[in-house]
């Protein structure tokens, strides 16, 4: 342990907890980024007089300042991945807490800010940039907490962390954990710290991370893209001066809807998934639709179901299972699209992480689709390397990125082999099977 220099720690995003700021015992367990909870609540938001009216002033103020922060308020959206709403239902729903926020002894984390707050004996309460912009509580344009957005659910802006750059000094680890001091030195959001594993350091670089669901981010460099498709925008990392922007695609189910196929005993090793659907030249007209946590960009429904469509008496395990892969695929493609119809920055290098990144049939379908490369590297498991990075780069390890692109190792790049109009039909009908799993679920059945 004595060897240790410094700590850098990457977490999940948009996950969270409460606390008594006193005791520091929790008041509820985690509330993870898919948690369904508050769906009721985002559809309410969603097509309510308040946010028609937000949306309405915003256009008018984008109209004659042409000040993006407007056009964002007016493309303004809520989804149940963001904190807002789920924390806003905690307040509704769990009285130990409100009654702790009534007297200012409640204090708001997502993991990382949990994680630090107990590593440290409870010294340090803070966040970064990254994990800070990924709530959907945080202004990006001003780099604080929004006064609106918790105005409008009624959260007080003192249950929130100090928020500090991704690289900087949030105290040690205290010794009697590990039996020595660590300096933690970096704070950064999971899918930043992959950006950053993966090199993704100039404008147009594009990074594609599927794990339990998929992340497409782009740096956008020092600029904020406003979407009006869903794309949301994130601080990527805060190192002194430099502030690095990204805009983000996800879809939530793309592990999950693996890890859901094994559960089933549809497959043994994950490692035969791949052989499994190329042993069948297509999916014969079986469709699937990931949305065990709803449908994201540019879908945009929390109501969509998961679903089956054109089974038949002929249909086998392999079929059923490239049905499953191509859904991947296609969702990346819808995601690709939007990014590119949308981002007015030329993409360059595409690189991919994640567990899923390791399905040869998802990264050539999605390679065919998007008819581009797609680099993976040898270490999948990027978001640690990149909290390594940013450690390294704060204690003067690696003096800068140029050192850190030597690291980056690659294992393959998949190349378009098909034309993507071959896919034509196949994504044709799998999009006539999302519009029928739309709106499936009632707001409170969900």
């Amino acid at each position: 342990m004595n060897q240790i220099a410094g700590l850098g720690i990457s977490t999940q995003r948009g996950t969270f907890i409460t606390w008594n700021k006193k005791t520091g015992k929790p008041f509820h367990n985690f509330i993870s980024w898919q948690d369904l909870r508050a769906v009721e609540l985002v559809n309410s938001w969603n097509s309510g007089l308040t946010l028609k009216v937000i949306r309405a002033i915003s256009t008018v103020l984008h109209f004659l300042t042409r000040n993006d922060r407007y056009l964002a308020a007016s493309c303004l959206t809520f989804t149940t991945h963001h904190v807002s709403l789920r924390l806003s239902w905690v307040l509704q729903n769990i009285p130990e807490v409100q009654q702790a926020v009534n007297t200012n002894n409640c204090c708001f984390g997502t993991i990382d800010t949990w994680l630090l707050y107990k590593l440290t004996k409870g010294s340090v309460y803070a966040t970064d940039y990254s994990n800070a912009s990924s709530t959907g509580v945080f202004e990006p344009f001003q780099m604080c907490w929004s006064s609106l957005l918790n105005k409008l659910f009624s959260i007080p802006i003192s249950i929130y962390p100090a928020v500090e750059d991704t690289n900087h000094s949030f105290g040690s680890v205290d010794a009697e954990i590990f039996g020595v001091p660590i300096p933690i030195v970096a704070l950064v959001a999971d899918q930043q710290a992959a950006m950053f594993g993966q090199c993704c350091f100039h404008a147009g670089d594009v990074k594609i991370t599927m794990g339990t669901g998929t992340f497409w981010d782009v740096n956008t460099g020092n600029q904020l893209h406003t979407s009006r498709a869903g794309l949301y925008p994130l601080v990527g990392w805060k190192i002194g001066k430099e502030v690095v922007f990204l805009t983000e695609g996800s879809a939530a189910d793309a592990g999950s809807t693996i890890k859901w196929a094994k559960k089933l005993d549809l497959f043994t090793s994950v490692e035969e998934i791949s052989r499994m659907a190329q042993s069948v030249v297509d999916s014969e007209g079986v469709c699937f639709v990931p949305s065990f946590s709803g449908l994201q960009v540019p879908v945009n429904d929390p109501c969509a179901c998961t679903s089956f469509m054109g089974l038949k008496p002929s249909t086998t395990r392999n079929h059923i299972i490239r049905a499953m892969l191509e859904s991947i695929a296609f969702r990346n493609k819808q995601l690709y699209d939007t990014i590119v119809k949308e981002v007015q920055v030329p993409l360059t290098n595409i690189r991919a992480d994640g567990g899923v990144s390791k399905n040869s049939f998802i990264m050539q379908m999605t390679s065919d689709l998007i008819n581009e490369k797609i680099d993976k590297p040898v270490n999948t498991d990027i978001s640690c390397l990149g909290a390594a990075f940013l450690a390294g780069l704060a204690l003067g390890f690696w003096t800068d990125k140029e050192q850190l692109k030597k690291l980056r190792q690659t294992e393959i790049v998949y190349e378009p082999q098909r034309d993507s109009g071959e896919y034509k039909l196949a994504m044709d009908n799998w999009i006539k099977a999302v519009q029928r799993s739309l709106n499936w679920y009632s707001h409170t059945s969900h």
